[in-house]
């Protein structure tokens, strides 16, 4: 299987980075292919602007989705944004791993997505009509593929239940995995998520890697998070929104699960 890991932490000697070394050996010696973004030994450029475009208009102001759309259809995207889109379309499944900060993604990472998900990449595809609203949550560029989050935070797991004050962390990860992941059409992964991390001991490392050599092991058999498909019949179109006989009574985020 090809693995593309999008890895986001500064330090590479912290948690994070022994995990992703770790993740790294482990799959390569289970037979598997893989390719590591390392967002900040990269140096990765986060903001989305105009240099995107290697022959942008000059008489044009910039506008990031048309932009983006001009220069994917063009071919005149920066060599980054291609060398990754690449990596993209090799991967069976892709693992992004990266601290919680902020309830989200570190900004390097964010930034990765704003750049390489460009129009007509991984949105703005498909029939857009009044029965089939465009190509995304479940189909797209990345349908058949498999993506995970790897989440570390220093939180307890009790402060991310569902009673707990941070918010249970399904939720709190809902817009990374429902939007970034189920909307360009992968198919999503339960996430590996780990909790004070500033309590790492030996004895705890060497837990934490079993449970991730468990997880890496079953990417291919693992029954994935059954988010609704948005061209499926269960959403009203154009509005989007669940028809009335789907979900009765529920709503927010828990209604777009099955």
């Amino acid at each position: 299987m090809n693995i593309l890991i999008v890895y986001a932490h500064p330090e590479p000697q912290s948690l994070n980075g022994s995990l992703k070394d770790f993740a790294i050996t482990h799959l390569r010696t289970a037979g598997h292919n893989v390719q590591v973004s390392d967002l900040y030994a990269m140096q990765w450029k986060a903001q989305l602007d105009a240099r995107d475009n290697i022959a942008p208009s000059a008489d044009i102001p910039f506008h990031p989705s048309l932009d983006s759309q001009r220069a994917f259809k063009n071919g005149t995207q920066s060599a980054d944004i291609v060398a990754e889109q690449e990596k993209l379309r090799w991967a069976d499944t892709v693992i992004f791993q990266f601290p919680l900060w902020w309830f989200s993604m570190p900004a390097i990472m964010k930034g990765w997505v704003d750049r390489v998900y460009a129009y007509g990449f991984a949105y703005g595809v498909g029939e857009h009509s009044d029965t089939h609203w465009g190509d995304r949550y479940g189909e797209g560029a990345m349908k058949g593929k498999r993506a995970m989050l790897m989440v570390s935070t220093g939180g307890w797991e009790s402060h991310y239940s569902p009673r707990g004050i941070n918010g249970a962390i399904d939720d709190v990860l809902f817009p990374i995995q429902h939007g970034v992941l189920h909307y360009p059409g992968f198919t999503v992964l339960p996430p590996l998520v780990l909790y004070r991390t500033g309590r790492t001991d030996a004895a705890r490392f060497n837990q934490i890697c079993d449970e991730l050599a468990t997880r890496l092991d079953t990417l291919e058999s693992t029954t994935p998070i059954a988010f609704r498909h948005q061209n499926s019949g269960e959403y009203e179109i154009p509005s989007l929104t669940l028809k009335p006989e789907i979900a009765p009574g529920k709503t927010g985020f828990a209604a777009h699960l099955k």
